[in-house]
């Protein structure tokens, strides 16, 4: 075939198929009757290694020399091109992150396009007290900010810096919540982690519903969250999810707080009791001692009834602390 009917029907430029018989990759080996060259079906195969090769991000150089070694190792080249890939790939997926928050900002000009540009590229500086400084000092109306401000917090490593992007989305109302819940979902915990936290900081009966809601999440830590959340509700069915965190002495505190509060505040007392008694039947001693104290801001008879058993409980720890608590009810001078 010449020239022109190769590059017809393999899609490759003229100036190209010339431009690697100069460089002595490609050469036509054949000639017709005329004397014109021809490529040959050795050289046309030659051709498509050739573009193959290149497909996958080789120099002509390195091409060359993969087509003349016989012995060449392919292993050591095709590890750094898959590191270049990843490399451009994370590149790309960086852009592509970039390009969707200046959109969630619904830019209606130019001016807007490059502000949002800027500020993402701030919140991505390597140092964290200039990304501090960059939401600290930010002004004014933050709603065109939500989108890059929420995915800065979500990825945000630095404690000093997550609190500043908590405030400033919460200055911006609700408007970060449906992002943040969706990232409740997310695989990575971490990014679960602040997303549960960033809800807790706006604090508004949305967020915190939002965050009520994942009571039945997968992840411990957001499942304990929500439960602290649906217990500063007022909402008794977290009673079970708190008095088991007490157990567990995980957010022990909080929980017992929560577990006061719904008691003495939402009428949740007779519930609290129980689920408490409950667990102080099976509950390994340090747990029990939890759970003991854990009744110290639950009013009424009932939890009285129950310290009054506690006092003569078979653990000294368990023992003093009921004894302890009696002490201090209401109508409880001493106890025995």
């Amino acid at each position: 075939m010449l020239i022109g009917e190769v590059s017809a029907r393999s899609g490759i430029s003229v100036r190209m198929l010339r431009h690697y018989d100069k460089v002595g990759l490609v050469s036509p080996t054949g000639r017709t009757h005329g004397g014109y060259r021809q490529y040959a079906d050795a050289d046309v195969r030659r051709l498509f290694q050739v573009e193959g090769l290149r497909s996958l991000g080789l120099s002509l150089q390195q091409v060359a020399h993969v087509l003349d070694d016989l012995a060449f190792d392919p292993g050591p080249m095709v590890e750094r091109m898959i590191e270049r890939t990843r490399a451009r790939l994370t590149q790309e997926e960086e852009l592509l992150r970039g390009l969707l928050q200046v959109r969630a900002g619904e830019p209606a000009a130019w001016t807007d396009v490059l502000r949002t540009i800027a500020l993402v590229r701030g919140l991505r500086a390597g140092d964290p007290s200039a990304r501090q400084r960059l939401v600290l000092g930010l002004t004014g109306a933050l709603d065109d900010d939500v989108a890059p401000l929420t995915e800065a917090a979500l990825a945000e490593p630095d404690p000093n810096v997550s609190g500043a992007l908590h405030w400033a989305l919460a200055r911006t109302g609700d408007t970060a919540v449906p992002a943040l819940a969706e990232a409740l979902g997310s695989p990575d915990a971490a990014r679960r982690r602040q997303a549960v936290v960033a809800l807790e900081k706006i604090g508004s009966p949305r967020a915190l519903g939002t965050l009520a809601e994942a009571t039945g999440h997968a992840d411990a830590f957001v499942r304990g969250r929500a439960a602290l959340a649906r217990g500063a509700r007022g909402d008794a069915d977290a009673v079970p999810a708190l008095v088991a965190l007490v157990v567990e002495g995980r957010e022990d505190v909080d929980a017992a707080d929560a577990l006061g509060v719904l008691a003495a505040r939402h009428g949740c007392t007779g519930d609290v009791v129980r689920e408490v008694a409950a667990a102080l039947a099976h509950a390994p001693v340090e747990a029990r001692r939890r759970l003991t104290a854990a009744l110290a801001e639950v009013p009424g008879r009932e939890a009285d009834d129950v310290l009054v058993t506690l006092v003569e409980d078979p653990d000294r720890g368990v023992a003093l602390t009921a004894r302890a608590l009696l002490r201090t009810r209401p109508g409880r001078g001493t106890a025995r």
